[in-house]
C-alpha cells in the first residue's frame, strides 16, 4: 500500500474515532459530594437573601452552579430527614418518620452512662437490607465515605454506616452526642475514637451564682478538640486518598446544629461587628453562651469556610472539573438555644419562629437551601424554580452514574433540570411527621396543605397559596374545598402504618 493511502487510512480512522473519544469523555462518572448543613436554614445564607452572615464560599458555588428556590427536605428534624436522603422513600412510606433514640435500652440521655456503655449510644438502626444510596454508588464502584453525624443506627448494629455501603466513617454516630462540639468521643468505622475533651453533659445551664457578663464563667465549655475541625480534616484526607478513584463524599457537617460552641477565634470578627450582647445563660437548653450572636453566626461562616476547603483541594487535585457538588440543609433553623432566629431573620421569607421552623412541616421546618454545581454540565449562574425534594437524590444521582434504581422509591430524578433539559414534575411531594402532636403536608403546585395536632385528633387541613402567600398566614381551605378534597385523598394514600410503633397515627387508623 502507497503512503498516500495509508494516510488517507489514518485520518479516516482518527476522524471516526474522534466522536467516539469525546462520547467516552462526555460519560465520565463525576465524583460526588453531598454536602449536608445541619439546622440550617434558608434565609442564613447569602444567595439566599442574609445580611449579616457571609457564606462567600456557598454564594460562589451558587454563581458556579444552580440555586434551586424550592427545593425541601424529607422532613422536618434530623434522622427521619437523613434517612429519607438514603433511601428515596417519603416519610409516609419510610423505616425512620421521626427522631427515635431507641429508649428501651435504659437511661439513653445519661452521657455519664452512655459514655462507658455503648448499647445506649445512637439511634434506633436501619435493617441490614436497607438499599441506600451509598450501596447503590458502590454499584458504579464508587468509594464512598461519610464524615460527620450518621443518627440511623447505634455502634455494634446494623445501622452503623460501614453495614450500610460505606467505606469510611468520621465522626458522631449518635445525634445525641452531636449536643456537643467537644465530645468526649467520636467515631472510626467502628472504632470508638477517644479526644482530648473532658465529659460534660450537654443542657448544663451556667450556675446560678455566676456572673453572665464574666467569661470566665464559660470556659468549661471550650475545651482542646473541637470535633467540626477534626471532622473536616477527615474528609480532606478522604479526598486526598481517592483521588484515582471515583468517590462519593457525605459531608454531614455538625454546624450550625446546637449548642453555641466554636473556638473564640472564629467568633472574633462577628463580636466587633456585633457589639456588646446579652449573654446566654442555657435557660433555653443548649449550654450557655457568653455571645450567642456572635459564635451563631461563626458557626455558619465555618461551615462556608470549609465548604470553600473542599473545593480548594479538588482543584488543587486536578478534580473540581469532574465534581458534582450539592449542598444543602437537612432541615430548617431551630428556635431555642441561644439561637436568634428573629435577629438574623433565619427563614426569611417565610414565617419564623417555634411552630413554623424546626420540627415543623410548614416551610420554614421543610423548605431548605440547596445548590448544585458541576463545571461544564450545570450552567453556571443558573437558578432554578422546580419543586424538588430529598427522595429525589437517590433517583438523581443513580441516573447521574447510570445504575438502576431500586423498587419503590418515591423520587423523581432532577438531572435534567441540572443539565438544562425538560424535567419530570412532580404531581405532588409528601411529609408525614409522627412528632410535635402529629403532622402531615402536600405541595401540590402552588398549593400547599398542612393538618397538624393530629394526634389531638383535629384532621382538619390548612391550605395555602404559595405564589401569593410564602408566611402561610391565609388559610384557604374553606374556598377551595375541591382542593382541599384532593389533598385529603393524598394524605389517605400516601401514609401506610409504620413498623415501628412510634411512628404510627391512630388517629389515621393504624393499628
Amino acid at each position: 500500500m502507497s503512503r498516500i493511502p495509508q494516510i488517507a487510512l489514518f485520518v479516516l480512522v482518527t476522524f471516526c474515532l474522534v466522536p467516539e473519544l469525546k462520547a467516552q469523555q462526555s460519560v465520565k462518572k463525576p465524583n460526588i459530594i453531598y454536602f449536608l448543613a445541619d439546622d440550617l436554614g434558608y434565609g442564613e445564607v447569602g444567595v439566599y437573601g442574609q445580611e449579616k452572615i457571609k457564606t462567600p464560599h456557598i454564594d460562589a458555588l451558587a454563581k458556579e452552579g444552580m440555586l434551586f428556590t424550592q427545593h425541601y427536605s424529607g422532613a422536618p428534624v434530623c434522622a427521619p430527614a437523613r434517612y429519607i436522603l438514603m433511601t428515596g422513600k417519603h416519610a409516609g412510606h419510610a423505616y425512620i418518620r421521626g427522631n427515635d433514640e431507641w429508649r428501651e435500652r435504659g437511661e439513653v440521655w445519661d452521657y455519664k452512662k452512655a459514655f462507658t456503655n455503648i448499647k445506649l449510644e445512637g439511634q434506633r438502626p436501619i435493617p441490614g437490607n436497607t438499599i441506600t444510596l451509598a450501596k447503590k454508588l458502590k454499584e458504579a464502584d464508587y468509594v464512598t465515605g461519610v464524615f460527620g453525624k450518621w443518627g440511623l443506627g447505634a455502634p455494634e448494629t446494623e445501622g452503623v454506616p460501614t453495614k450500610q455501603g460505606f467505606d469510611s466513617f468520621y465522626g458522631y454516630n449518635c445525634q445525641r452526642q452531636a449536643h456537643n462540639l467537644y465530645p468526649s468521643h467520636l467515631w472510626e468505622n467502628e472504632t470508638k475514637v477517644y479526644l482530648n475533651n473532658e465529659l460534660i453533659a450537654p443542657h448544663a445551664k451556667l450556675d446560678a451564682s455566676a456572673d453572665p457578663k464574666d467569661e470566665s464563667n464559660y470556659e468549661m465549655y471550650y475545651q482542646t478538640d473541637y470535633a467540626p475541625e477534626l471532622i473536616h480534616k477527615k474528609a480532606l484526607s478522604f479526598i486526598e486518598q481517592n483521588q484515582d478513584n471515583n468517590f462519593f463524599l457525605y459531608y454531614a457537617s455538625p454546624l450550625p446544629h446546637l449548642p453555641l460552641q466554636i473556638p473564640k477565634k472564629y467568633a472574633a470578627p462577628y463580636r466587633e461587628q456585633i457589639g456588646d450582647e446579652e449573654p446566654y445563660v442555657g435557660n433555653k437548653g443548649y449550654f450557655p453562651n457568653p455571645y450567642p450572636r456572635a459564635s451563631y453566626a461563626a458557626m455558619i461562616t465555618m461551615l462556608d469556610q470549609q465548604l470553600g476547603e473542599l473545593v480548594a483541594k479538588l482543584k488543587e487535585l486536578g478534580l473540581y472539573e469532574n465534581t458534582l457538588i450539592m449542598f444543602c440543609s437537612d432541615n430548617g433553623p431551630t428556635y431555642t438555644g441561644g439561637a436568634d432566629f428573629e435577629y438574623f431573620e433565619s427563614s426569611k421569607p417565610f414565617t419564623n419562629g417555634e411552630g413554623r421552623t424546626k420540627g415543623h412541616v410548614y416551610e420554614g421546618g421543610i423548605r431548605v437551601p440547596f445548590v448544585a454545581s458541576w463545571p461544564g454540565q450545570i450552567k453556571a449562574g443558573s437558578v432554578s424554580d422546580h419543586i424538588s425534594v430529598f427522595y429525589d437524590v437517590l433517583p438523581t444521582l443513580c441516573d447521574i452514574v447510570d445504575v438502576p434504581l431500586p423498587q419503590n422509591v418515591d423520587g423523581v430524578s432532577f438531572k435534567p433540570t441540572l443539565l438544562g433539559s425538560k424535567q419530570q414534575e412532580h404531581d405532588f411531594l409528601y411529609w408525614e411527621f409522627p412528632s410535635y402532636k402529629g403532622q402531615q403536608a402536600v405541595r401540590m403546585g402552588k398549593w400547599k396543605a398542612v393538618r397538624k395536632n393530629i394526634f389531638e385528633g383535629n384532621l382538619k387541613i390548612e391550605l395555602y397559596d404559595l405564589e401569593h402567600d410564602l408566611k402561610e398566614a391565609n388559610d384557604l381551605a374553606d374556598q377551595y374545598p375541591e382542593v382541599v378534597e384532593k389533598i385529603a385523598r393524598i394524605m389517605e394514600q400516601e401514609h401506610e402504618p409504620a413498623v415501628n410503633d412510634r411512628f404510627k397515627f391512630a388517629e389515621l387508623g393504624d393499628k
